[in-house]
């Protein structure tokens, strides 16, 4: 992800959203910390930490939490070193009886020159995907890409 670096176009904006969304789909903890400065800094919900190794640690927790996890990002809007993103995943909460969820949010994100995110901030709300959490109406089915979901505000 670090090769495409700021000041950003619409295309290349879009390219690193979906680059991202590509690799956090992979669920590799380390891979992902890879987009990142070793300083950077993260606000997650409620949640603030900096670094590495705190990136990695939080992913680790995330992904063995939400079970069966399935990201969209789009692009919302990019300055020069600037990336705002929309995203949606699903996921089964294994803290919650593995009912499934849909979290809703935006991502603010500020690059280096080097095109590594020294910035990361996530605001996203949980909801429960059908009656109970059982599923019902999950738009990230599994053989379905994910990109090829129409989303509009009928959805929410």
């Amino acid at each position: 992800m670090a090769d495409i670096k700021p000041p950003f176009t619409e295309e290349t904006a879009q390219k690193k959203v979906k680059t991202a969304q590509d690799v956090w789909n992979t669920k590799e903890s380390a891979r992902v910390a890879q987009a990142y400065t070793p300083t950077c800094i993260w606000r997650v919900r409620d949640s603030f930490f900096t670094g590495t190794e705190s990136i990695v640690a939080f992913l680790e927790a995330k992904w063995k939490r939400e079970q069966s996890y399935r990201l969209r990002k789009e692009l919302f809007a990019f300055g020069d070193d600037h990336i705002a993103v929309q995203f949606w995943y699903e996921f089964q909460d294994a803290q919650d009886g593995m009912r499934w969820k849909r979290c809703y949010g935006l991502e603010d994100w500020t690059f280096d020159e080097t095109g590594k995110m020294r910035k990361r901030m996530m605001s996203g709300n949980d909801v429960m995907i059908g009656p109970e959490g059982n599923g019902e109406g999950r738009w990230f089915t599994n053989g379905v890409n994910v990109n090829d979901v129409p989303i509009s505000e009928q959805h929410w």
